[in-house]
């Protein structure tokens, strides 16, 4: 995995969010097994230049004045309209351990039986935690579909094979991507005209005027 250079500063706490955001930084926190949590911001536009062509599983070297720390992007909050980066985790990693993250699962190709016999590609799972050294992460993993035909599946064990990276998922057999067959809706048989009944003011009519009938012969 690339390793990228981002210059990073100490943050006053003290200081709106929104300023330093307007000035062209992202707010950010930077922490770690052995290290103190730190309020930094870095340059918003060198952050995302680095996303967009690395990946978001970039080993990141922030550059501080005295020292730099490597790490590894652990979260991301963008704006919920623009998608500009409103604030960044940055955890602290070593190069020589193994960690825990999750990467996304890319699809190629095009299925043949989506091609060919009609049926739809289901992307069940995005994305799977592995385990490996920074220096091994992987930006993607890339699944072929082309040969699948109408009820084929790929689960987690069948995912491709990347030396020094494990797999970190509790079921084998999870579906990673499927293909369907096209659904056809059965016609229900239509139901059967109920008889028409007498309404309920003819017939409390015909009562009453029986009742008006019988009053009168007993008088």
């Amino acid at each position: 995995m690339k390793q990228v250079v981002l210059e990073a500063q100490v943050r006053d706490v003290t200081k709106n969010l929104n300023t330093i955001r307007k000035a062209g930084q992202v707010p950010a926190v930077f922490y770690g097994k052995k290290e103190q949590p730190i309020a930094i911001s870095v340059d918003a536009k060198k952050f995302m230049s680095i996303i967009e062509k690395e990946g978001a599983n970039v080993i990141v070297e922030l550059k501080f004045k005295d020292s730099s720390k490597p790490s590894i992007v652990k979260e991301l909050q963008r704006h919920i309209l623009t998608q500009a980066p409103n604030h960044i985790d940055f955890q602290s990693i070593s190069l020589t351990e193994k960690i825990e993250i999750l990467v996304p699962i890319h699809v190629e190709g095009v299925a043949d039986g989506v091609k060919n016999e009609g049926g739809t590609l289901e992307h069940v799972m995005r994305e799977i935690k592995v385990q490996c050294l920074p220096t091994d992460m992987p930006s993607k993993i890339s699944v072929d579909v082309t040969a699948l035909k109408v009820g084929d599946d790929i689960t987690v064990e069948q995912l491709p094979k990347i030396d020094g990276v494990e797999y970190v998922h509790h079921d084998k057999s999870a579906v990673v991507v499927t293909v369907l067959g096209q659904t056809v809706e059965e016609e229900k048989p239509a139901e059967a005209a109920a008889e028409p009944q007498a309404p309920e003011v003819i017939s409390k009519g015909k009562k009453e005027e029986e009742g008006a009938a019988t009053d009168g012969a007993k008088k």
